[in-house]
Parts: C-alpha cells; structure tokens; sequence
C-alpha cells in the first residue's frame, strides 16, 4: 500500500480512461487529481506538489511533450507517459522531454501501478546514499549527488533515466548486464517488461556522450561499460 501522502496527477481527456486510471491508483492507496488539459496540468502543478504525473501524449490544447518541456523547467517531478502508438515511443524519449517512463495503451491496470509504485520508489530515498558518490571513467565524470555528467570539463544534459542507466552501467564495471536486469535496476520492473525503452536510452546516451561513451553492446546478451582507454560506441 502507497503512503497517504503521495499523490499523482493524472492528465489524460478521455474521461473514460482517466477514471479507470484514477480508480486503480486510488485502490493502491494513492490521492488523485485528475485534469483534461495540458494547461491545466501546468495550473495545477503551480498549485500543488505531485509526487507523479500520468501525461498522456495526445491532449487537446498542448501536447504531452510540450507539457513535459514545461514542467521540467521548473520541476523534477517523476513522469510517466501515455501513448496510443508504440511508434511515439522513440519521440518521447529521442526528443529529450524528461519523462521517465512510459506505457503504450491499451495497458494493463496492474502494469500502470507496479510501474507509478516503482518510478516512486526510486525517486528521492534511495538516491540519497549515493548523494557523495562519484564515477570517472576516461574523460567522463559522473556525480550521483549533484546528478551532474561532464565530458572533458563540459557539462552533458541527461534525461533522468538516462543518467540512472549510465550510473547503473558504471557502477558495474567488469560486468555484462542483460535488458532485463537493466530494466529491474533501473526501472523498476519485477516482471518482463519492454527492453526496447533500455536500447532507445542507450542510443540517446551514445549520441549525446559521443566518443566519451563507455557503452558496449553484448550481441544477443546486454551492454557492458568498456575500459577506459577504449571508451568509444559500438
């Protein structure tokens, strides 16, 4: 059961769906508000402090994207995306928007929870004991406290899991780790779950650490970090 005091705001226009989303968050012990519009997910982000926001992609005044931009401007409240088409999936995540999870409809209930339950569990608390810990690897500097990545000096914007994918990765040096394992540790998951989102965050972190990328790909296995001295994309 969820603490009383997390609360998620649900942004989605199709009132059928909204409640059905709103019904079983309830059920698992959470507060709901729940809105039709992207500027009213704004207004009411202004207002109150979610803990997790449900945004679907397609809504009639801004998309979820640009919603999405938005509130990271200001907030780096956990999001979990709602898209109609599994082809969205690579714009959600390629265009760099900050969500931090996402859900194709039509979805199962009790995935939307486990998934809610699990961007919260690992949202603040058990970031804090890394809070003084640091990586370096070649000319890549990663800080988990700061949850700041540079490259040669240069500081790299990442989306949040990005940056828990890289941490996760170095963090095991020496290891291979499968899609699955990735996806448990880093997203949450105890059950099979989509490996596409870990690839699609592995090629956005290639592009965006360049040469600085330690990411190895183990055909038919996972990824693996690379030594220092040959950092570079497979």
């Amino acid at each position: 059961m969820a603490a009383k005091s997390q609360t998620v705001l649900v942004v989605e226009d199709e009132t059928s769906i909204a409640s059905f989303v709103a019904l079983y968050l309830k059920n698992a012990g959470y507060g709901i508000r729940a809105v039709g519009t992207g500027q009213e997910a704004l207004d009411s982000l202004a207002r109150e402090r979610p803990d997790l926001i449900v945004l679907d992609l397609m809504l009639p005044d801004l998309d979820g994207i640009e919603v999405c931009k938005r509130v990271r401007q200001t907030s780096d409240v956990p999001i979990l995306m709602l898209t109609a088409r599994d082809e969205d999936v690579d714009k959600i995540i390629g265009l760099e928007v900050g969500a931090d999870d996402y859900l194709t409809k039509p979805f199962n209930p009790r995935e939307l929870v486990a998934r809610v339950k699990s961007i919260l569990r690992r949202s603040v608390p058990e970031r804090r004991e890394l809070q003084t810990r640091q990586i370096t690897h070649g000319k890549l500097e990663i800080d988990a406290g700061r949850r700041e990545v540079q490259v040669g000096g240069e500081e790299i914007q990442l989306a949040p899991k990005e940056f828990d994918l890289l941490w996760e990765l170095l963090d095991h040096r020496g290891l291979v780790l499968t899609r699955d394992q990735l996806l448990e540790r880093v997203w949450g998951y105890t059950f099979a779950g989509d490996t596409r989102t870990v690839d699609v965050h592995v090629r956005q972190l290639r592009r965006k650490l360049g040469e600085a990328s330690p990411i190895v790909t183990v055909w038919g296995v996972g990824y693996k970090v690379a030594p220092a001295r040959d950092a570079a994309p497979a």
